[in-house]
């Protein structure tokens, strides 16, 4: 199995050459409505919050009821983390609010869903607006056969799946009381079935289902369902649109660690990190596998894919510092992530496996001793955290 290095790249910062919206080249003196808008647009693709919400706030001036333009509001206050406006923007676009269009856009929905994350109940309603919303697009336009709504029905089937999906989540996860009701199995297995329904061997409906085969206990069935998925895109350009977005690639590797499944976790973190190389998670994930696969190699004689489980367990700490230091440059919410490193490397330090900083040219820990305790099977037996 060939590995990944650990070579980081530099990336490189998007700064605005502007500090004001200035006038925007068009036909009349006056910048029209769309150049506005698209110069807003490009601002949040480059983070630049501050100056895209006063481009937004000059076409709400003049365009006080525009919908995409609040739209990117919201998303700018989310961005910025102010979330009660933003709720209250998104709120806006609804009814029964008076200045709410006649319909109503899905996305609406999908962000409230997303911010009401301490109400899942509420979280689900929104979800279930944005299906229904999205549904009777996709029925509309395909009864008047409309050919320029072709070019976009891969984006709303994928809406739709994703909005099945984050019900399922919920019903799912272990801190909301939902997944101890009586209908919580039945009601996930109902979502999903609609979910590949929309959109027949969606990548992302059929990982989700097996997340559920695994909570099921059905780890053969999980298998099956990962394969299927995996199948579906992993000879794909990296930027062709039918691959998941990298938070649904890392949800991915989780399930495969889950299953030992090491070869396949790789792949889809190789790709990732091609994508984004300061991906914390995925640094973590990578460290996480190949700790887990030299524990099965120790077990196994010593070797695993031509590999002893003393260069496999040099690999683990190289990944698990640089998740450390990304981590920790980064100010990472996920605190969780930093403790289970911070233990995983005092496993290595107690096997002899040294920081590569520290290593001088030595043999890569090769006269390390693998010591047996409780805290070294963190890696194979804890339970991965799949919401």
């Amino acid at each position: 199995m060939g590995r990944t290095k650990t070579k980081k790249q530099t990336k490189k910062k998007v700064v605005s050459e502007t500090t004001e919206p200035e006038p925007i080249q068009s036909a009349s003196s006056t910048p029209s409505l769309l150049a506005l808008l698209e110069k807003a647009q490009s601002l949040i693709v480059q983070c630049d919050y501050e100056l895209a919400t006063r481009f937004i706030q000059r076409i709400l001036s003049q365009h006080p009821s525009n919908v995409e333009a609040k739209e990117m509001l919201g998303v700018v206050q989310l961005e910025m983390g102010d979330i009660d406006s933003a709720k209250q923007t998104f709120l806006s676009l609804l009814p029964p609010n008076a200045d709410a269009p006649s319909s109503p856009p899905p996305s609406a929905h999908l962000y409230l869903a997303q911010i009401s994350v301490e109400d899942p109940r509420l979280a689900l309603q929104h979800y279930q607006a944005a299906v229904e919303l999205l549904l009777a697009q996709l029925k509309g336009k395909e009864r008047t056969g409309d050919r320029v709504f072709n070019d976009d029905e891969i984006e709303v089937k994928s809406n739709i799946v994703r909005a099945l999906i984050g019900q399922v989540e919920i019903w799912m996860d272990p801190s909301y009381d939902l997944c101890f009701e009586p209908q919580a199995e039945k009601t996930c297995e109902e979502l999903l079935e609609t979910a590949l329904k929309v959109d027949p061997n969606n990548a992302e409906a059929l990982q989700s289902l097996a997340s559920v085969r695994m909570s099921q206990q059905r780890p053969e069935d999980a298998k099956v369902c990962l394969e299927q998925s995996w199948s579906s895109w992993k000879d794909l350009d990296l930027d062709d649109p039918k691959v998941p977005p990298i938070p649904a690639r890392l949800g991915l590797v989780k399930l495969f660690l889950e299953l030992s499944l090491y070869t396949p976790a790789l792949l889809v973190l190789h790709g990732v990190m091609t994508a984004d190389d300061e991906e914390v998670e995925a640094w973590y994930l990578e460290g996480w596998c190949y700790f887990m696969m030299a524990e099965q190699a120790h077990e196994n004689g010593g070797m695993l894919d031509d590999l002893s489980w003393q260069e496999l367990a040099k690999d683990a700490r190289d990944r698990l510092e640089t998740c450390q230091l990304l981590h920790i440059r980064q100010e990472h919410p996920d605190k969780p992530i930093l403790e289970h490193v911070h233990e995983l490397i005092a496993n290595l330090d107690g096997m002899g496996i040294k920081s590569s900083s520290l290593d001088d040219g030595e043999d890569d820990g090769e006269d390390g001793e693998w010591v047996d305790d409780d805290s070294e099977g963190e890696g194979e037996d804890e339970d991965v955290d799949m919401s």
